[in-house]
């Protein structure tokens, strides 16, 4: 099910919004401001967002900026009572994806979200082919980055491959002489406990709490195994 986030400050023309996508199949979340949805994309990952150009504090114009730059796979419908070319077209310079003036037919907003994410879809398939996502967790495989709630979590090499080897294994056990072949190499004569000190530093970055970890879990007397959440 596509997720849809509506922006809009008018709480009337947002609930009117939200029962017809809830109707055509859509699951929706509300903000009644810019700073609002900001929070809420911090947090939670959606396909496309119905933003209002007139909102209060930041305005729908910064807040696309914003999204645009934080969330670039995200696609956007801006909303507007005006009906000024120079208004589309900063919005789409800004990097939105359509444009509807108000007043709108509901159904009309349906086929335009459809039709974007029918757009898009066949290159985010692409993107995500190099994605790999579990939980809050996300490794892009072409970037070499790692992600906890699309916030990038910095990493040494070493700790990347070790992430990346888990993430393509969910849920599959490694014991320590096979993450030191598999990332140290077979040549490797240091110490096995590398793999630990590894692993805790692992914990420390990406689980919200390293002693009750969420992701790695240690299997005694064995290795690490990381599981699919």
């Amino acid at each position: 099910m596509n997720r849809i986030l509506i922006v809009e400050d008018e709480e009337n023309i947002r609930s009117f919004i939200k029962i017809n996508l809830n109707i055509s199949g859509f699951e929706v979340r509300e903000a009644g401001s810019g700073e609002e949805a900001l929070d809420i994309c911090s947090e939670e990952v959606f396909d496309l967002i119905v933003l209002d150009i007139m909102l209060p504090g930041i305005d729908g114009y910064k807040t696309c900026q914003l999204i645009r730059e934080k969330y670039p796979e995200v696609a956007i419908i801006m909303l507007t009572a005006k009906n000024q070319d120079m208004d589309k077209i900063i919005g789409l310079e800004l990097g939105a994806d359509d444009y509807l003036t108000k007043p709108f037919n509901p159904t009309e907003l349906v086929y335009r979200i459809r039709a974007i994410l029918r757009r898009v879809g066949s290159k985010v398939k692409e993107v995500k082919e190099d994605v790999i996502k579990n939980g809050d967790l996300s490794l892009d495989d072409r970037s070499q980055k790692v992600f906890i709630k699309n916030k990038e979590v910095k990493l040494t090499l070493k700790e990347f491959q070790i992430i990346k080897l888990f993430m393509h294994n969910l849920d599959r056990a490694f014991s320590r002489d096979e993450l030191l072949d598999n990332i140290w190499g077979e040549d490797f004569y240091g110490d096995i406990k590398t793999v630990d000190v590894h692993i805790r530093r692992l914990r420390e970055k990406i689980e919200d709490d390293p002693s009750n970890p969420k992701y790695i879990e240690t299997v005694w007397g064995f290795g690490y195994r990381f599981k699919r959440v």
